[in-house]
């Protein structure tokens, strides 16, 4: 891929690679998500070196940790195959799919312990699973970092700079001009369409061929799928594959809660909470709970066995739930819209917070999102059109007069009474705009 896509996740590593007090680093996140340009990127910018090892093409590293647990040893060897010395602080050492080698995950510790001047990123795709059996990885040893598909933002930087720069410069209560109103919708179109993967994103840019992408969607699907069979320990592999497949339909009911029995005829909790909890540690689903009450700490009121489960990049959803391009595009009302609505709206809000956001339904109705800033507990709507009845979320106003309420949608950015909408292009930039 020759296309330069800009992830925010470098002014993360650079933080990390400041840092007195830090530690060697996993990157975590699903297979395709840029794990590998971003840790070359980070090396070729920001250190004098870097040395590269990938532990799925090059066998004979295995035995180097088999072996070894002392990382002077360790580092001597792996200079003597990279052809370069290794030296602290300034040559970066990358191992990448670690996940085929526990040993060299494990040396993490070892280096943490004895010689933590010397500055690793291990990243792999499953490591998420892999880390959820804390037998096999060093705990409090490593930081963490995890990467996702490109959000909304950096889709449009790589897309449309120009239109990127005044989206940049959109200030707290600014009025949007219609047409730049317009056009960023029409570019949060095509994101629905086009995801964040880069592979898809890179393609856009370059051919700008929307039979591509499905292209691309197509194998992404189908290599994720392969994978369930590869690294799943003990977990059964037909279901998570069942699971996986079962998430269009689970969005389509009315309410999307997660009903087992949807995955299969009669299916209970226990026959398929295991391959859930692996599709979660993967990175390719994202879990938000109901919660009894919409208080602070949200987390304590979370009902486990009341969820959500929502894709990890809306573009593959959208293929998944075989949605034409010309609905999304035409403005028409289609079936999927609002699920494929509430995982943009998700995707975009992931992180900025530091409690993930959840959601509220109870017998009176239902809330998208329940979002916890600070001690304030923010009710979030997520339209897909321009629409705004939401009798719940209006009720739940009328009776706490929150500090802030939230609609996504395709109006204009504007405060509504107690309601600020704010465009669906604005999601990734909420905390800020708040």
């Amino acid at each position: 891929m020759l296309v330069c896509l800009k992830r925010k996740a470098i002014s993360d590593l650079k933080e990390w690679k400041n840092d007195p007090e830090r530690k060697p680093l996993v990157l975590r996140g699903a297979r395709q998500v840029g794990k590998t340009w971003l840790m070359r990127e980070f090396g070729q910018s920001c250190y004098e070196h870097f040395v590269y090892f990938n532990f799925d093409e090059e066998d004979e590293l295995k035995s180097i940790f088999a072996s070894n647990k002392n990382p002077q040893r360790i580092i001597e060897l792996l200079s003597l195959i990279a052809e370069e010395k290794i030296q602290p602080g300034k040559t970066l050492i990358l191992f990448d799919e670690v996940q085929e080698c526990p040993e060299a995950l494990n040396s993490l510790k070892y280096f943490r312990e004895k010689a933590n001047d010397y500055h690793i990123i291990a990243a792999g795709s499953l490591l998420g699973t892999l880390l959820a059996q804390p037998k096999s990885y060093p705990v409090g040893m490593v930081n963490l970092l995890d990467l996702y598909p490109l959000t909304f933002d950096e889709f449009l930087e790589a897309t449309d700079p120009a239109l990127y720069a005044f989206y940049d410069s959109i200030q707290k209560n600014q009025a949007i001009e219609e047409i730049f109103h317009q056009r960023l919708l029409e570019a949060y179109n095509n994101y629905l369409i086009i995801g964040g993967m880069p592979e898809c994103v890179a393609s856009w840019i370059k051919y700008k061929d929307p039979a591509r992408i499905s292209q691309i969607q197509r194998e992404l699907v189908e290599i994720y799928e392969n994978d369930f069979g590869k690294h799943n320990g003990k977990v059964n592999s037909g279901r998570i594959l069942l699971v996986f497949r079962s998430i269009v339909s689970q969005l389509a009911k009315p309410n999307e809660k997660f009903i087992y029995g949807a995955v299969r005829q009669g299916g209970r909790a226990r026959d398929f909470e295991e391959a859930i909890e692996w599709l979660v540690s993967a990175g390719m689903l994202n879990r938000v709970y109901n919660v009894s009450k919409m208080e602070h700490p949200l987390s304590a009121f979370d009902k486990p066995e009341q969820f959500k489960l929502f894709l990890f990049d809306t573009g593959l959803l959208k293929y998944m739930a075989g949605i034409d391009n010309g609905a999304i595009l035409l403005k028409s009302d289609y079936q999927f819209k609002g699920p494929l609505t509430e995982n943009y709206v998700l995707q975009q809000l992931r992180g900025q917070f530091s409690v993930e956001p959840r959601y509220f339904s109870d017998a009176r109705g239902e809330i998208d999102f329940v979002l916890q800033n600070g001690m304030e507990i923010i009710p979030i709507e997520a339209k897909g059109g321009e629409d705004k009845s939401a009798p719940s979320f209006k009720r739940y106003i009328a009776e706490r007069h929150p500090q802030h309420a939230i609609r996504f949608s395709k109006r204009g950015y504007r405060k509504d009474g107690q309601i600020t909408n704010i465009p669906l292009y604005l999601a990734r930039r909420t905390k800020e705009l708040l």
